[in-house]
């Protein structure tokens, strides 16, 4: 019984995977194709963010106080956005799908995008102006 049971749960997820990996973004389509615009979004967002870190560590390489200064704070804006947006998407529910529904990945990735976005705007002002105003 636990076997059948477990063939059947593995099936389901090798179907939902398959499913899941054929939906393209559709900014007018269906909550799926608009979930996936929104994820989309992130990872270019992720990547922008990523590249401009990349490049502030290259600049500032020479000056190790100023990069153990950065990473300290990097690490301290990680913790600040995801808790950021556990307030903003607080549910008493661990499946945070049963407060907000299909819409949930959409919205917590369009959050998550506009808060990778305003540090992405933070660490281009250090790498094009400087640190000091």
């Amino acid at each position: 019984m636990i076997l059948k049971y477990w063939v059947a749960a593995a099936l389901g997820m090798a179907i939902g995977a398959a499913m899941a990996a054929d939906i393209r973004c559709n900014p007018a389509g269906s909550q799926m194709e608009m979930n996936a615009c929104a994820a989309d979004d992130l990872r270019k967002a992720d990547a922008e963010l990523n590249a401009t870190w990349q490049a502030l560590l290259r600049k500032e390489a020479n000056d190790k106080v100023f990069i153990a200064k950065l990473r300290t704070a990097q690490k301290a804006w990680l913790a600040f956005r995801d808790a950021e947006l556990a307030a903003y998407f607080a549910c008493e529910d661990e499946n945070e799908r049963m407060c907000w529904g299909s819409m949930y990945p959409m919205s917590y990735n369009s959050r998550k995008t506009d808060l990778t976005r305003e540090r992405t705007r933070t660490l281009k002002d250090m790498l094009e102006n400087g640190r000091v105003p």
